[in-house]
């Protein structure tokens, strides 16, 4: 069962290889609860299931907008015969033509880089956002996350970016940097939410580590030296802080990788998944999630890069405020942020190798 605190549930999954929660459901369901409008914008879409419920949910009525990464629309190299299906990704290219026979409206990026963003904005009241893709592997083959706010606050943020992707004006396209969106403070828990690359999630995530009086849990997909978190990690892990690491071992491995500053200072630091067969063996670990103190989780879509910051288009979102005094509010964040962590351990002693 996903942890629930009122207003914001978190997933962690997927069960199929052994995390807490079914990742394909929460998606379904929350498109399926639509009355009014979905806003969708997300890296790739090749899940029947998932399509199916967009398109259902035009046929209820409820208004439809989808944007997605034009390069798994695209063929790589050109077919010696277009006009017969074939080719990568040629399962997001037929759930794509579906959607578009049921007269919904699909803009492709214009972002030369990558369009990154996992975020579903619902009615005006809800977003759910995240690492997953809506892709086969990213429901059940990769450890992935899913937040849900209901609040209209947030999900006016998320529309007010979702409006603007939908017009180009993001990535290098941007005809202008847009102020931080606002704290809002939902259930009693702080939510804090950034865009790459107007917001410099980054820096961002650099102060909250900067806070940390006590550890720093994190489980990332990508992590190169070109950020100035793995700077920020060594910092923090030379005063005294206790800093622990899962990073996927395909990307780790690359000589971009931070992987090799953070060993040598020290750092506790595990390849996922670890090697030869196992049970529940992930495909990738595909979090970006950090929890800071027990108390605060950084989640979304932004990998720890150089290009994640400055040239791909991200969200994230902060839940939890380290500086608050209130204790019922830290009581809360602490629930949520042991949900994250509980999975974190379960990847590290289930999945993980130490180097």
């Amino acid at each position: 069962m996903p942890k629930k605190i009122d207003n914001i549930e978190l997933y962690m999954g997927p069960d199929s290889i052994g995390g807490k929660d079914n990742l394909l459901n929460p998606i379904v369901d929350f498109i399926k609860e639509a009355k009014k409008r979905l806003f969708i914008a997300v890296q790739e879409l090749d899940h029947a299931p998932i399509a199916e419920a967009i398109i259902r949910a035009k046929q209820r009525k409820v208004q439809v907008k989808l944007v997605l990464e034009a390069d798994y629309l695209i063929a790589k190299k050109a077919l010696a015969q277009p006009f017969l299906p074939g080719g990568p990704h040629e399962p997001n290219r037929i759930l794509h033509d579906a959607i578009l026979r049921s007269k919904i409206k699909v803009n492709s990026d214009f972002n030369p880089k990558i369009f990154h963003q996992k975020f579903i904005v619902r009615d005006g009241e809800s977003v759910l956002t995240g690492s997953t893709n809506f892709t086969k592997t990213g429901v059940r083959k990769n450890l992935n996350h899913i937040i849900i706010v209901h609040n209209k606050e947030i999900a006016n943020i998320y529309s007010k970016e979702f409006r603007e992707i939908q017009q180009g004006h993001f990535g290098k396209l941007n005809e202008g940097h847009d102020p931080r969106p606002k704290e809002i403070d939902v259930s009693n828990i702080r939510i804090k939410t950034l865009f790459a690359p107007d917001h410099n999630p980054e820096m961002e995530i650099m102060k909250q580590i900067a806070k940390a009086k006590s550890r720093v849990d994190f489980a990332i997909f990508t992590f190169s030296k070109s950020s100035g978190i793995d700077d920020q990690l060594i910092l923090s892990h030379n005063a005294g802080i206790d800093i622990r690491g899962a990073m996927f071992r395909s990307q780790a491995n690359q000589k971009w990788s931070a992987l090799g500053p953070l060993k040598n200072a020290g750092i506790k630091l595990f390849l996922v998944p670890k090697k030869g067969q196992f049970p529940n063996k992930p495909k990738k670990l595909h979090h970006k999630l950090m929890v800071i103190d027990q108390q605060l989780i950084i989640a979304g879509s932004f990998n720890y890069t150089g290009p994640a910051n400055t040239t791909n288009d991200e969200n994230i979102m902060i839940i939890g405020d380290l500086d608050s005094s209130d204790q019922d509010s830290i009581k809360s964040q602490k629930k949520l942020a042991k949900y994250a962590l509980d999975e974190i351990d379960r990847i590290i002693t289930d999945c993980g190798e130490q180097v």
